[in-house]
């Protein structure tokens, strides 16, 4: 975790900046800080975080892409540490409206895009554009290291060992597709990948499978398969982490799954006691595992 609390101009503990997407993990990390003695101020973007989250720290919106009155708050602020963190939605390139100071990193962005780059490539441009304008950009793991999964069992619940090797054989497809920026998410059941992340988002593969099981598309009885998540290859622990919350779960639940399995000390998790409860009532396995298998 990162201990050190830099100083403002004036001698005062700097407060830690946080640039928010959507749902509930910007909260979660802000109330972290403020635990540890920190004080924090929220870059909150317009489009991706949640009003009832946000209002009540300190905080300002901005507009995406408005990359130089991002720097001007930050440095009105006193702050120096900052991090990212949050559900983002890949803009529309007609949808953002650059500042000066944006131009640049948003022709590079755009070329990353049609390039097929993803919403990690997205967060890590901001990031390293403030980190030459002289900011310190941290991982949300840093400041809540709590919120990283453990290895083992959330729940009650226990995989088979049809189920590890499941996310065995998920883990291994995960691992060979991550250099093409494709997703963090699989769904495989009986060695059989029934999903695989791309444009979507992690949590609609989940609803895609429900589909594909209530047409009879996949014929599978029961509960049966799981859903398994790694970051992939190279990818830079600071931006978009894979992150699991209570609405994964039961998105899960609706697609017949019988557990999810996660990189541990790899993945987010928002509220690991909502979702070990949730887990228990769907009767799912919820399981941290090392990266190389299960």
């Amino acid at each position: 975790m990162h201990n050190e609390h830099r100083l403002d101009a004036t001698g005062q503990e700097a407060p830690l900046a946080i640039i928010c997407g959507g749902g509930n993990l910007p909260p979660i990390v802000a109330d972290a800080a403020i635990r540890r003695g920190r004080r924090v101020f929220l870059v909150a973007v317009r489009g991706w975080a949640d009003p009832g989250k946000i209002e009540r720290f300190p905080h300002r919106w901005v507009n995406l892409g408005k990359i130089g009155e991002i720097q001007r708050l930050l440095q009105a602020e006193g702050c120096r540490d900052l991090v990212f963190i949050g559900r983002v939605l890949r803009p529309a390139i007609r949808q953002v409206w650059p500042d000066l100071a944006g131009i640049r990193l948003w022709l590079r962005i755009i070329r990353l895009m049609r390039r097929g780059g993803g919403d990690d490539q997205l967060l890590s441009g901001i990031g390293r554009v403030l980190e030459e304008a002289g900011f310190h950009v941290l991982g949300a793991h840093e400041i809540a290291p709590e919120i990283l999964a453990p290895a083992g069992a959330f729940g009650r619940e226990r995989p088979s060992e049809q189920d590890l090797t499941d996310v065995a054989r998920g883990l291994k497809v995960l691992a060979a597709v991550g250099p093409f920026d494709v997703g963090q998410a699989i769904v495989v059941a009986r060695e059989r990948v029934l999903a695989l992340e791309a444009a979507e988002g992690t949590d609609h593969i989940l609803a895609r499978v429900a589909g594909l099981r209530s047409n009879g598309r996949v014929c599978l009885s029961g509960k049966v398969g799981g859903r398994v998540k790694a970051r992939k290859p190279g990818q830079d622990r600071r931006f978009d982490l894979p992150t699991i919350g209570p609405l994964t779960v039961e998105g899960a639940a609706r697609a017949g799954l019988a557990g999810i399995a996660v990189v541990a000390g790899e993945t987010i998790v928002a509220d690991a006691q909502a979702v070990a409860a949730v887990a228990d009532r769907q009767g799912l396995f919820i399981i941290g595992v090392r990266a190389e298998g299960a």
